[in-house]
């Protein structure tokens, strides 16, 4: 089982401890030594006031941000949690991607999604309606221009002729790409397009805000990770070589007072059991000093237990 975690701006306001320079050199040199294996920005470049008062959050540039990261830590993956991939255009995702990969050393995963909020893709002018015909084209697009030199592609959003983008990443034959996404849309995709699977838990109002499938408990998950075995073997896909992430609720949050380790670490061992073999640990976000904190007893009290 890996551990990763993602930058804890988890509100609006947020803590402005959170995103000084020191501040993410502090949270990433932390969790390298405590041994968690990766880190990662959320993506929210224009989301409206509206919906941060609701219960949304602030971001930081996730590829700004995850370089900044990179050059203070030497293991630590560099996961977005998660790129919303319509937003881009994908050529310039396969830049961004490439330069983090081959400037960390081969630690660039890239994590993708369709994305949710209207407004967003209204203020960057992208057509919600196409959201997903623009997710599986830029797909296509990054994996095609991570491997192939004079590229020439044609599709209904994007068109190249003798593209040739190096430099290329490190990670062969590319930096893994996992799908997010509860819905069987998103597995497919993830196993025609994709090295991964995020899902993440969502009751249902949660899922109907989200636009995704709920996963409110445990059966949900083994229903969605059967489909995704037998859509491997359909495709004639190594089901054991495709990452799968979820959160571990067993034990409550690592950062609170009530955190109970042994039972964490039995949810682990349900969740390895089902095929999970990423974790991604909520952490607070209330202070820079409480989340270091919560970094060092998780590595102690899960990491270096298991």
């Amino acid at each position: 089982m890996r551990f990763a975690f993602t930058h804890p701006m988890h509100t609006h306001p947020y803590n402005p401890e959170l995103v000084t320079g020191e501040g993410i050199a502090s949270f990433a040199a932390a969790a390298e030594a405590a041994g968690f294996h990766g880190f990662g920005f959320t993506d929210h470049p224009a989301p409206s006031q509206r919906w941060l008062e609701a219960g949304g959050h602030d971001a930081l540039d996730p590829f700004v941000a995850l370089g900044f990261a990179a050059a203070t830590t030497t293991t630590l993956r560099l996961i977005p949690n998660i790129v919303v991939l319509p937003y881009r255009n994908p050529f310039v995702v396969a830049k961004s991607g490439a330069t983090l990969d081959l400037l960390s050393n081969g630690r660039f995963t890239l994590a993708v999604g369709v994305g949710y909020l209207k407004r967003e893709f209204a203020a960057l002018g992208v057509d919600y309606a196409e959201r997903t015909a623009l997710f599986e084209e830029a797909l296509q697009v990054i994996r095609a221009v991570w491997t192939t030199d004079d590229l020439s592609f044609e599709g209904r959003h994007f068109t190249a002729r003798g593209i040739t983008a190096h430099p290329r990443p490190v990670s062969r034959p590319h930096p893994p790409i996992w799908v997010g996404g509860n819905t069987a849309s998103a597995r497919r995709r993830a196993v025609q397009y994709g090295d991964g699977w995020c899902p993440f838990p969502a009751p249902a109002m949660l899922a109907q805000t989200a636009g995704t499938a709920s996963i409110d408990s445990q059966d949900r998950l083994v229903a969605g990770i059967d489909d995704l075995r037998r859509r491997c073997d359909e495709a004639g896909r190594d089901f054991a070589a495709l990452d799968i992430t979820f959160t571990n609720s067993a034990g409550g949050r690592p950062g609170g007072d009530e955190f109970d380790s042994d039972t964490y670490l039995s949810g682990l061992e349900k969740l390895a059991a089902l095929g999970v073999n990423w974790v991604q640990v909520g952490l607070p976000g209330d202070s820079l000093a409480h989340v270091l904190e919560s970094i060092e007893r998780f590595g102690k009290l899960v990491i270096e237990a298991r």
